[in-house]
């Protein structure tokens, strides 16, 4: 363990090892900092069960400790898990829970939330994981909220992630509330990485591809997307599909999974994004080239779904510009 005399924090160890989650742990929390004084972190890992141990990639695991570190720690932490089917041991369970009525602070990475639910300490709570494993989550636990858009969240003192970047942003956030902004900022450009990203804001899901169930509405689909900028009233769209309103509306959702505005909105904004990635255009421009009709109706719809600004947004996710010879 570095020379330091600050929280413990312990990441457990499994068969068939995240090995990816399991290194943010290390990065973040097992690294020397001496600029941060000896009150900084100090890090070790444990095996909850016997070996040998797997970890994704191809390599054995030789833990130098076993499952009883976790009664010392003051910060768990559980980096992903086997699989959302996989039973979770008893003897965890119950090391978890004694950590926790001590005092310890619990931590996992996304599948890893599976682990954490497992101990009942998130029952009338909110947790997320990856959003992939979301429903399997709200059907295992039926007693917690599962969040399936949030980076994180927090329950007390249980916290989860979603996928494994996500990991990063919470595993700063701890560090952000024991040791304040600048600290946290310290690791997150040690890591090139944003200096927080709170834990409201979206996973950034792809657009999933819509099912077309029918044909009535296919081509009128292609002809809104190539005119997003268009004006597109109901009874524009109705008129395009020679239906009457009530018929459109009702084989548009069948087709869709949603009513026409929703869709339109949904796809107006998803078109606002590509083009803020390219950099090439302002907010104004890029209002009006996906038929919001305002650079403040754009940022509405940004804040409501993804939590954060469009400027913010082509700050984190934006194509570099290019360097001007």
């Amino acid at each position: 363990m570095p020379n330091t005399n600050g929280p413990l924090v312990v990441a457990l160890l499994y068969d068939g090892l995240c090995t990816f989650e399991f290194g943010i742990v290390a990065e973040v929390f097992g690294l020397a900092r001496p600029e941060m004084g000896e009150s900084w972190y100090r890090f070790a890992s444990c095996a909850i069960e016997e070996g040998p141990l797997r970890a994704n990639g191809g390599f054995l695991l030789t833990p130098d400790h076993g499952i009883g570190l976790i009664d010392e720690g003051d910060i768990i932490v559980v980096p992903g898990w086997k699989g959302v089917d996989e039973p979770v041991p008893q003897t965890l369970v119950q090391r978890l829970r004694h950590a926790h009525d001590r005092g310890a602070r619990l931590a996992s990475i996304c599948s890893g939330a599976f682990v954490l639910a497992a101990t009942g300490l998130l029952d009338g709570g909110t947790a997320t994981t990856h959003w992939r494993y979301a429903d399997a989550l709200r059907s295992q636990y039926p007693k917690l909220a599962v969040d399936h858009a949030s980076l994180y969240r927090s329950h007390g003192r249980v916290f989860t992630s979603a996928g494994s970047a996500a990991g990063i942003d919470l595993l700063i956030e701890i560090v952000r509330q024991d040791f304040g902004a600048d600290a946290a900022n310290s690791v997150a450009r040690r890591l090139v990485m944003p200096a927080h990203r709170t834990g409201g804001q979206a996973q950034f899901l792809e657009r999933p591809v819509p099912t077309r169930r029918g044909s009535e509405v296919a081509p009128l689909l292609d002809k809104m997307r190539a005119e997003l900028g268009g004006v597109w009233t109901l009874e524009r769209m109705a008129s395009e599909c020679h239906m009457s309103l009530r018929t459109f509306i009702r084989r548009f959702t069948q087709a869709t999974g949603s009513p026409p505005g929703e869709w339109l909105v949904s796809e107006r904004f998803e078109e606002a994004k590509q083009l803020l990635i390219g950099r090439h255009h302002s907010i104004e421009e890029i209002a009006a080239a996906v038929g919001m009709s305002s650079a403040d109706t754009l940022r509405h719809h940004f804040r409501k779904r993804t939590g954060i600004s469009p400027k913010e947004y082509q700050t984190q996710f934006g194509r570099p510009t290019p360097a001007r010879s």
